[in-house]
């Protein structure tokens, strides 16, 4: 993401999305009752026969909705705003829905920036200059293919080795089937990205080797007791990997909830319930909050972080996009790791 005018104070931030990831964290950031203007395109008002269902061509204008509600698809990479038009050359008053995906220009007003928010859109430029990582989790089998994005992993394809037919020799299955990884993997790898192979057994170095004689760089091999997606989850939740995942937003945020849920299971140095969070930020016990990010869409925070970041503690916003995200929010979407027991 690119922050290309900030007047916070007068409400107005213009952003450019220049990743995927972006779209995810305007989704985050844009909440009911905001003012978004950007580029879009309506069919031209008729003044003759207005009675007529006359259907004109779409011209391109710039419109600014006031925010009604909001769907974000994972599939296509999309966000959806539908509004009121506020402000446009025509159809002031009529509904239109806003479309937003990688290159949009967007202004965004609001009455008042929470700093959440304003966090986020901090976060969304530094997140942009880290490299995504792929994931290739195999065994003989079968293999998944994966990515790890800011707002959580996405299976791309599964590849099936087919060694059990009786068609072709061991040696021409094995070429086909790391072939057909092959296939899969390059148009997804750019440059400087992490290339993980993990699963059990010794398929993945066999895999390594052909990746590397065909010029692929940055390739990690680790052992995880499964493959598919639940090896990928347990190379990221046991820490394997660390040095990889570490700069990787989701990694982090999968850590620290297994860290919180170890806590809560051996009744720790952690908490959860709003409640008991509040108590332990008063006390200055709180060293991390965990926030599942449709908590801090829904509800206004901002004064518990305050409280929390005073005393020098850290606040990481969860994504409820992948597995953890699904565990914090069965814990009511927050969750605190403690400095001490109380």
């Amino acid at each position: 993401m690119r922050i290309l005018d900030k007047d916070a104070n007068n409400g107005n931030i213009r952003i450019m999305l220049e990743a995927d990831e972006d779209v995810w964290h305007l989704f985050n950031v844009l909440t009911v009752g905001d003012l978004v203007t950007a580029s879009t395109t309506r069919r031209e008002e008729k003044a003759a026969d207005k009675l007529r269902a006359e259907r004109s061509e779409k011209k391109r204008m710039t419109l600014g909705i006031r925010v009604e509600k909001m769907e974000f698809s994972e599939d296509d990479i999309r966000l959806r705003v539908l509004g009121v038009i506020e402000t446009g050359p025509q159809d002031i008053g009529q509904h239109h829905t806003l479309i937003f995906e990688t290159g949009d220009d967007i202004l965004i007003t609001k009455t008042k920036w929470k700093d959440s928010q304003l966090e986020r859109l901090d976060r969304a430029v530094r997140d942009s200059r880290k490299p995504k990582i792929l994931f290739v989790s195999l065994d003989q089998d079968d293999a998944t293919i994966a990515v790890l994005r800011q707002f959580g992993l996405k299976e791309i394809a599964t590849i099936r080795s087919m060694r059990s037919g009786k068609q072709y020799d061991e040696r021409s299955k094995e070429d086909r089937y790391h072939s057909e990884i092959l296939s899969k993997i390059e148009p997804l790898a750019a440059d400087n990205m992490p290339i993980v192979l993990l699963g059990p057994g010794f398929e993945k170095e066999s895999l390594a080797t052909e990746l590397k004689s065909a010029g692929f760089k940055g390739i990690h091999v680790h052992h995880t007791g499964q493959s598919g997606m639940v090896g990928v989850n347990e190379l990221i939740k046991t820490g394997m990997g660390a040095n990889i995942l570490r700069e990787s937003s989701v990694g982090v945020e999968m850590e620290a909830v297994e860290r919180l849920m170890c806590e809560i299971g051996k009744d720790g140095l952690a908490t959860y319930g709003p409640n008991e969070i509040r108590s332990a930020a008063d006390a200055g016990a709180v060293d991390t909050l965990l926030i599942l990010d449709s908590k801090l869409r829904e509800q206004d925070l901002d004064n518990l972080i305050r409280t929390i970041e005073s005393q020098q503690g850290k606040v990481l916003v969860i994504s409820g996009q992948h597995d953890s995200g699904k565990e914090l929010s069965a814990l009511g979407g927050m969750g605190a790791l403690l400095r001490y027991k109380r």
